[in-house]
């Protein structure tokens, strides 16, 4: 399956990182997307407390200070990669992944449709998702956030293999 070329204009792509082999080709698949184009990457790390976790308060608080500890080595990682190749903004989220990413790259929509300069108002800017390939055997059975993305996704996505 082939995906049309994005238009000329300006090029916002949500990457999906968690400092895996996939999603370290994910963010380097972006800036080859990005290349010879005016855009920006949104790096987004998703933090995802299992329902076990929310039982307990206590397991809540403990996570919050795993997660802000891997945000900051998530960030540094991701600088080192990117370095000053690409305009690029890193958030963290909270929640399921694949929707948190679908609403990073909806808000990128509406925003640019606000503004009358994005896609929802036909005009020359373009939102997209990359996310890398999941090589757990586990991921073929129950899905992985590539193929529920693949089915729920409202712009464009790109999976890096």
């Amino acid at each position: 399956m082939s995906i049309p070329t994005p238009s000329a204009g300006f090029l916002h792509i949500v990457v999906g990182y968690d400092g895996s082999p996939p999603a370290s080709r994910a963010l380097d698949g972006a800036v080859r997307l990005l290349q010879g184009r005016t855009g920006r990457l949104e790096v987004v790390y998703v933090a995802h407390l299992t329902s076990t976790v929310m039982l307990s308060a206590d397991a809540i608080a403990e996570m919050e200070t795993d997660f802000d500890e891997i945000e900051k080595d998530l960030r540094v990682q991701a600088a080192q990669q990117l370095g000053d190749r690409v305009d690029w903004g890193f958030q963290r989220r909270q929640g399921l992944i694949t929707e948190q990413l679908i609403e990073v790259a909806s808000g990128l929509v509406e925003a640019g449709a606000a503004s009358g300069s994005g896609s929802g108002s036909g005009s020359d800017e373009t939102v997209v998702i990359v996310v890398g390939s999941s090589s757990h055997a586990a991921h073929r059975m129950v899905g992985s956030v590539a193929v529920n993305l693949a089915r729920h996704s409202p712009v464009p996505l790109v999976i890096v293999p």
